[in-house]
C-alpha cells in the first residue's frame, strides 16, 4: 500500500510536470507569435572584407594618407576627396549610406571609443575562418587556411534553404572564388556566383553579353577575386527577375587594397561599396516585394592591425585584427545608431540573427551557434539601458 504522503508527493510531481509542459508550450507559442510579428520578410547579409573599425568610425587615418605609409599616389587629391574637419564628417564622406541611413534608422556595433566591442572568436583572424564563424554561428578549428576546401559545416543560408518556405529563395553573390567552398555548393546546391566562377544564362541578354565580355577580357589583378563593380552589376541584374529572401553579398576590394598597401584605393573601394549597398537598398525598396520588409546586416570578416605597417595585415599574430563592426537596418530594428557602453557582441552571433529575422530558430538545429545579436530584433526603447553615442568634439 502506498503511504498517503508519497501519493500526495507523486500527484504534486505530476502536477509540476504538467505545468512545466504547459509553460513550455506557452513559451513556444509566444516565440512563434514574436517571430510572426516581425515585419522583415527578406534579409541581406553584406560583408566588406577586411574593412577596419577605425575607418568605419573615425574615417581616414591622417598618418596613412601619404606615400610613405599609405602608398597613396596623390595625397592632395585623396585629402580633397575624404578629409574633413571632424571624424563624423570624415567617416560620412567615405561611407555616406552607412552614416546617412543606417546610423539614422538602425544600429551600429563596434566603436571601441564608445565602449562598444565587436569581435571574432575564431582566434585566426583571417577570411575563411571568419566567414565560417559568421555563417555557421561558431568557429571551427579545422578551418585554418583559406584554401581549406569545401566547408564541413552547413551555413545558415543552407539551413534556410532547407526550409520549405524558403527553398529556392537563397542566393549568394561574392567576389572571391573561395565562396564556392565556404557555401559548399556541391552539398548545399545553393545559387552561388563567386569570383570569376560565373554561370551564364542562355540565351544572354545584350547587357549580359557585354558583362560576359568584360569578364572574359579583363586582366585578373587578383587570380581568385573579381572586381567589386562586376559582382555588383551581376547582382542588380539578378534582382530584375529574381526575388531572393535570403541574400549574401561579399565585397572584396577593401581587403585586397589593404594587403597591397594602397590606402587611397582602400578608401575609394569602401566608398564605392557603400554606394553599391545604397543602390541595392534603393532597388529593393522600390520593389513591392521588398519595400518595408527587408533587413540589411552589414559587417566585415576580420579587422587589421593598428600600426603604420600592421594596417596592411591581419592574422592570429596581428593585435587588433580580431576587432570588427556590425550594422543593421530594417523595419524591426530600432534607430539607436552608434551604440555606446554596450555589451560586447561577436561575429558568431550573425548566423542566428539572419535566421531570427526570417522567423527561424537556427540554434535549435545548431546548438553550438551563438545567440542572435541583442537589440536588433526590436525592444522597448524606453527601457533600453544602452545610450546612443553623442558626437565627439
Amino acid at each position: 500500500m502506498i503511504p498517503k504522503i508519497a501519493l500526495n508527493l507523486g500527484l504534486f510531481a505530476v502536477l509540476l510536470l504538467a505545468l512545466a509542459g504547459f509553460s513550455a508550450i506557452a513559451l513556444a507559442g509566444a516565440r512563434q507569435a514574436d517571430s510572426s510579428s516581425l515585419k522583415t520578410q527578406s534579409v541581406v547579409l553584406i560583408v566588406l572584407d577586411g574593412l577596419r573599425w577605425q575607418e568605419v568610425f573615425d574615417g581616414p587615418d591622417a598618418s596613412l594618407m601619404d606615400k610613405d605609409h599609405g602608398g597613396v599616389e596623390d595625397p592632395a587629391a585623396l585629402r580633397r576627396e575624404f578629409w574633413r574637419d571632424t571624424p563624423e564628417e570624415r567617416r560620412k564622406a567615405v561611407l555616406p549610406f552607412l552614416w546617412g541611413a543606417v546610423a539614422q534608422k538602425g544600429v551600429i556595433f563596434g566603436n571601441q571609443h564608445r565602449d562598444s566591442i565587436a569581435r571574432v572568436t575564431n582566434g585566426l583572424k583571417f577570411s575563411y575562418p571568419g566567414y565560417n564563424e559568421m555563417l555557421a554561428g561558431h568557429p571551427d578549428p579545422r578551418i585554418d587556411k583559406n584554401d581549406f576546401g569545401p566547408n564541413p559545416n552547413a551555413t545558415v543560408f543552407e539551413w534556410l534553404d532547407s526550409l520549405p518556405a524558403l527553398h529556392g529563395s537563397v542566393a549568394v553573390f561574392a567576389t572571391w572564388n573561395t565562396f564556392a567552398d565556404i557555401f559548399n555548393v556541391r552539398r548545399s546546391g545553393l545559387f552561388v556566383q563567386a569570383g570569376w566562377l560565373v554561370s551564364w544564362p542562355s540565351p544572354l541578354t545584350p547587357r549580359e553579353t557585354m558583362l560576359k565580355e568584360l569578364y572574359d577580357t579583363t586582366t585578373h589583378i587578383d587570380s581568385d577575386g573579381v572586381l567589386d563593380s562586376f559582382m555588383q552589376a551581376q547582382l542588380l541584374d539578378y534582382l530584375e527577375t529574381n526575388r531572393p529572401r535570403a541574400l549574401f553579398v561579399g565585397f572584396g576590394e577593401t581587403d585586397d587594397w589593404g594587403h597591397n598597401g594602397r590606402y587611397d584605393l582602400l578608401l575609394e573601394s569602401a566608398h564605392h561599396d557603400d554606394q553599391g549597398i545604397a543602390a541595392l537598398w534603393d532597388r529593393m525598396q522600390a520593389d513591392d516585394a521588398y519595400q518595408g520588409h527587408v533587413t540589411f546586416i552589414i559587417t566585415t570578416d576580420h579587422g587589421r592591425g593598428n600600426s603604420l605597417e600592421q594596417w596592411k595585415r591581419h592574422g592570429k599574430d596581428v593585435d587588433g585584427a580580431e576587432n570588427i563592426w556590425i550594422a543593421v537596418i530594417g523595419p524591426d530594428t530600432p534607430p539607436l545608431g552608434e551604440l555606446a557602453n554596450a555589451p560586447p557582441v561577436t561575429q558568431s552571433q550573425i548566423a542566428a540573427t539572419v535566421a531570427a529575422f526570417l522567423g527561424g530558430d537556427y540554434r535549435s538545429a545548431v546548438p553550438s551557434a551563438a545567440p542572435p545579436l541583442p537589440l536588433v530584433l526590436g525592444f522597448d526603447e524606453a527601457a533600453s539601458p544602452l545610450p546612443v553615442a553623442k558626437s565627439r568634439d
